[in-house]
């Protein structure tokens, strides 16, 4: 066991991204990412994020880009910034088909139905939506109303999450967040008489004061309410990064040991109501595209999780927003006030990105394959991956022998399987290819 926490204490990325984002640098600049977008050829078609930094409370547990913010006249300035910069990306990028749309934040629905309503014309105006396939936005349960609920439906939204975290008393009064499970409950059922029925629910694991049963109960409630897809995050304590986190009594924290066995069990009570594990820490019905596409090996893993987005550039909107085109990545001004001065004055907002070489691309593949399939053979990579690159991986796959021995994963010549033991160490063996890792591992969360 002591070798196992071991392994759960090393500090790797989520790898929602590769190269991630602490790599990021400013050669890469708005004018840089102007000529990414005026290179997309013609039939692109491309996936929009947009990051909303606002929220009535801030949890003490958050690690996101957000402020408290109770007044209009920020929301109004931001929501102006977005519609300006949705104009900008689109005269460079040309009107191209748009497939996916998401809102993070914060609280996006702090905006209100008609500064949303004003935002999603914006998009209208300037992208082609014959094709959308999905349009989602994140939510707080607290701030639901059932008019909030319609204004969505009327928008186009078609899946909303649901940020629980736990449903135990206690752990919420830990963490800031006073949330009943009735609350939650009234929510899903607004969003279905609004006609949106694929709902998500976001848990978390390593809360301060929380326990084994606090993670069972809340997993056991959370799927009585029949959502179709559920993740389950481990909280970060990262208190020199998240000033609110400070408040957070370190002491109440579980320790590696008990976070593996929190996560089990998560994972336990889940599939005994029917949901099936995606990658690392996503469940989904049967029926729900998620684990179709996982099935079909063709799930995708971005800065949102696990994903069915098969876009061929995903755009970052707002403050932080972060974007991938062929090229590379981009991210915006993290600043709400440089990100604003910036838009305002005509000009993109990117600060930072990178770009990625045909090694980056060929070990992007591998990371996201382990991620999402949990196993990946190297000698049937993409011959248009692989060309001219160095493929023996003698150093990488030397790396995985701990977890070898571990019980985490098999090597069976060249195909890498990960065990069910060792899926919740998964980014552990994606660690493994990542070239940069070594120069920054300070910088990442828990393994588990």
């Amino acid at each position: 066991m002591n070798s196992v926490i071991a392994l759960a204490e090393r500090n790797v990325p989520r790898y929602t991204s590769y190269p991630t984002a602490p790599h990021f640098t400013p050669t890469v600049d708005a004018k840089t990412y102007a000529g990414w977008l005026e290179a997309l050829p013609a039939g692109s078609t491309l996936s929009l994020y947009l990051h909303v930094p606002f929220c009535i409370d801030i949890c003490l547990y958050c690690g996101c880009h957000t402020k408290a913010v109770r007044r209009d006249a920020p929301l109004d300035a931001y929501t102006d910034r977005l519609i300006e910069e949705i104009g900008l990306v689109a005269a460079k990028a040309g009107s191209k088909t748009v497939v996916h749309i998401h809102w993070g934040g914060g609280t996006p629905s702090i905006l209100g139905a008609e500064r949303l309503g004003r935002i999603v014309d914006a998009i209208k105006r300037s992208f082609d939506l014959s094709t959308l396939h999905e349009h989602a936005i994140e939510l707080d349960p607290r701030r639901l109303t059932q008019d909030l609920a319609d204004a969505l439906g009327r928008i186009g939204v078609t899946r909303a999450s649901l940020g629980v975290q736990d449903f135990s008393p206690h752990v919420q009064e830990a963490i800031g967040r006073i949330q009943p499970f009735e609350i939650v409950r009234d929510a899903a059922a607004m969003l279905r008489k609004a006609g949106i029925d694929r709902i998500n629910i976001d848990l978390m694991y390593g809360l301060p004061r929380q326990t084994i049963a606090d993670v069972e109960k809340s997993a056991a409630l959370a799927a009585s309410l029949d959502p179709a897809r559920l993740a389950l995050f481990g909280y970060a304590h990262v208190p020199w990064f998240k000033g609110n986190q400070k408040l957070i009594d370190v002491a109440a924290l579980a320790g590696p040991g008990e976070r593996i066995e929190q996560v089990k069990a998560a994972a336990r009570t889940l599939a005994s109501h029917g949901y099936v594990a995606i990658g690392l820490d996503h469940f989904a019905r049967l029926d729900d595209d998620l684990a179709k596409l996982q099935r079909g090996g063709r799930l995708h893993r971005n800065f949102q999780g696990y994903t069915t987005d098969e876009a061929d550039g995903l755009i970052g909107f707002g403050a932080s927003a972060i974007g991938k085109l062929p090229q590379g990545f981009i991210q915006n001004a993290v600043d709400i006030a440089g990100y604003s001065r910036t838009v305002e004055s005509g000009s993109l907002a990117t600060i930072k990105g990178v770009g990625v070489s045909a090694d980056d691309v060929l070990r992007a593949e591998i990371i996201e394959r382990l991620m999402c399939d949990l196993a990946v053979d190297l000698d049937a990579l993409p011959a248009a991956l692989t060309a001219g690159l160095d493929t023996g991986f003698a150093h990488e796959l030397s790396d995985l022998d701990g977890l070898v021995a571990a019980g985490m994963v098999r090597v069976e010549g060249r195909r890498i399987v990960i065990t069910e033991e060792g899926r919740h160490f998964v980014r552990l063996v994606a660690a493994a290819f990542d070239a940069y890792l070594p120069q920054n591992r300070s910088r990442h969360s828990v393994a588990v």
